[in-house]
């Protein structure tokens, strides 16, 4: 299984750039980094928790996340650069896939997608986007890109995304970024993920990872995909060594440590101790 490092970012405490850098020097190979473009004051949408408030002030904080990858794409050679979750629907989708793709040529293609659906539906519809069709819209927009990425002269025509025949360059230097839906695990999301993604990312409160991960490999075959879809844990609490054979007996590919939005100093200390209980091989500074 890979790890990766996801930073809840803020305009406090250690920068994306920092922690790629170091996490990268202590031999993780993926960070995380989410998205809100902002959060209405007006609370309608709960929170994938349960609760009616936010849990803290971060939401209303975070940086964006594709900058803040560049930033971090800047100072590594090969950490890889993603997004857990970011909300492709919030962004037009032919500006997004250009820096997308400009973000895989500049860092050697290293970009790996995380998207959510987007729970927070006040957030949405500020965006214009109808949270009953957010599947929909996010789809159209996946598909839409895939062919800016792909395709000499591209276009799409959908209900919420359509252009003509265009250009668009750079092309991202991978000929297919991956794309890993975070979202609670269920029959319609599975068959999403079958259908147009690449793998899931499950939510800080999901429960029976192993039986939900042979529901998603039924619903890949179902789909007629090859291969297997990729399994990204995201871990909330400090996990058992059951749970981390488990995770692997699952078919889990990478594991998401959450890195505390702290000043460097703590955040590095904190890296130190979790590289040498996971066993990571550090690597000579970039």
């Amino acid at each position: 299984m890979r790890h990766g490092l996801v930073l809840f970012t803020s305009d406090r405490g250690i920068t994306p750039a920092a922690l790629a850098k170091a996490g990268e020097e202590r031999g993780f190979d993926t960070i995380y980094v989410p998205e809100h473009t902002h959060i209405p004051v007006r609370r309608d949408a709960a929170h994938p928790t349960g609760g009616e408030s936010l849990p803290d002030d971060r939401y209303t904080r975070t940086l964006d996340p594709w900058i803040s990858l560049a930033t971090a794409a800047a100072v590594t050679e090969r950490i890889r650069l993603s997004t857990a979750v970011a909300l492709p629907v919030e962004s037009d989708p032919i500006t997004l896939a250009k820096q997308i793709a400009t973000l895989d040529h500049l860092s050697g293609g290293r970009v790996t997608i995380g998207a959510g659906f987007g729970w927070n539906t006040d957030e949405l519809e500020d965006h214009h986007v109808p949270p009953a069709k957010r599947r929909t819209v996010l789809r159209e927009y996946v598909e839409a890109m895939r062919s800016l990425w792909t395709e000499e002269e591209a276009s799409y025509a959908g209900e919420f995304v359509s252009f003509g025949p265009s250009w668009a360059y750079p092309k991202p230097v991978q000929a297919h970024i991956p794309l890993v839906i975070g979202a609670g695990g269920g029959p319609k999301t599975f068959a999403w993920i079958a259908r147009t993604a690449d793998g899931w990312m499950t939510t800080p409160i999901e429960q029976d990872i192993a039986g939900k991960a042979d529901a998603l490999r039924a619903a890949w075959a179902e789909a007629g995909r090859t291969g297997e879809p990729e399994i990204h844990v995201l871990i909330a609490s400090r996990p058992s060594p059951e749970d981390l054979a488990s995770w692997a007996a699952a078919g889990a590919t990478d594991l998401i440590w959450g890195v505390p939005d702290a000043e460097p100093g703590v955040v590095l200390a904190y890296l130190d101790k979790l590289a040498a209980r996971l066993g990571l091989a550090a690597t000579a500074a970039v």
